[in-house]
């Protein structure tokens, strides 16, 4: 496999797990086993939380892959350690406002990103902020309103101009992996489509999703969690690697 694929593939775990990723990690530091499943298989890794830094380990074609986020230094590293090698980009923009203040701008630290509050509404049951967020992609500006959870600074609800909507729908209390959990469901309609509903086991001590189930069999979930504070050399570039750029990586395998 090229370091360009296994660079794509650890963005895709991000991308899965970006709620520990970007909701300032909520001040709890923990360790767990990723494990993703589906109807081609499986595959699984390692998370480390730690003071606003975040490890993930996993294995792609045979070959281990790292990626460290930085938040208090707004930087990355998704290291290659059979090569002995790292690439450093820019962290992710924190775009969970989950362990922001209620009230507080969801879109603060999002680059191009700006927030309209509209007030407070009521959304199943739950007390709301309602936002207009607005964002240029491509040269055009893309505009949507959400409906923020004001106990778990969650979308409970979110409509875009096309359309689309999804809202999240409380369902009870459940214990998963010996942690109490909120089992939540998410629908999602689109004009002209069926709509499609997933589910998602919310811990609201780790004020992230621990477990969801997606339409068509495809799960993904964090096991085996134990609190506690992470040693500090997980989160840094170990000795004897050499920095590479994009242009290093190429499209061939090494």
């Amino acid at each position: 496999m090229s370091k360009r694929s296994l660079a794509a593939a650890c963005s895709l775990a991000v991308g899965l797990f970006t709620q520990a990723a970007q909701a300032e990690f909520a001040g709890v530091e923990f360790s767990a086993d990723m494990i993703q499943s589906g109807p081609q298989g499986s595959s699984d890794g390692k998370m480390f939380v730690g003071d606003n830094r975040m490890r993930m380990e996993m294995e792609q074609g045979g070959q281990k892959i790292v990626q460290i986020i930085d938040q208090q230094r707004q930087v990355q590293w998704i290291l290659y350690p059979e090569q002995r090698s790292y690439m450093e980009q820019k962290a992710p923009a924190q775009a969970s406002p989950a362990a922001k203040p209620a009230g507080s701008d969801p879109c603060a630290g999002i680059p191009g990103a700006s927030c309209r509050q509209l007030g407070s509404e009521t959304v199943n049951g739950r007390q709301a902020v309602k936002w207009e967020m607005s964002f240029s992609h491509q040269g055009q500006t893309v505009t949507s309103t959400q409906w923020i959870d004001a106990e778990r600074k969650i979308p409970l609800r979110t409509e875009t101009e096309d359309g689309a909507t999804s809202e999240l729908l409380i369902l009870g209390e459940e214990q998963l992996g010996g942690r109490k959990v909120e089992k939540w469901e998410m629908r999602m309609s689109r004009p002209g489509q069926d709509s499609q509903s997933s589910f998602q086991w919310y811990d609201p001590q780790l004020k992230i999703a621990i477990r969801e189930e997606f339409p068509g069999g495809y799960i993904r979930e964090l096991v085996n969690i134990k609190q506690g504070a992470q040693p500090s050399h997980l989160f840094s570039i170990p000795a004897g690697f050499s920095r590479i750029s994009m242009q290093d990586m190429g499209g061939g395998s090494r």
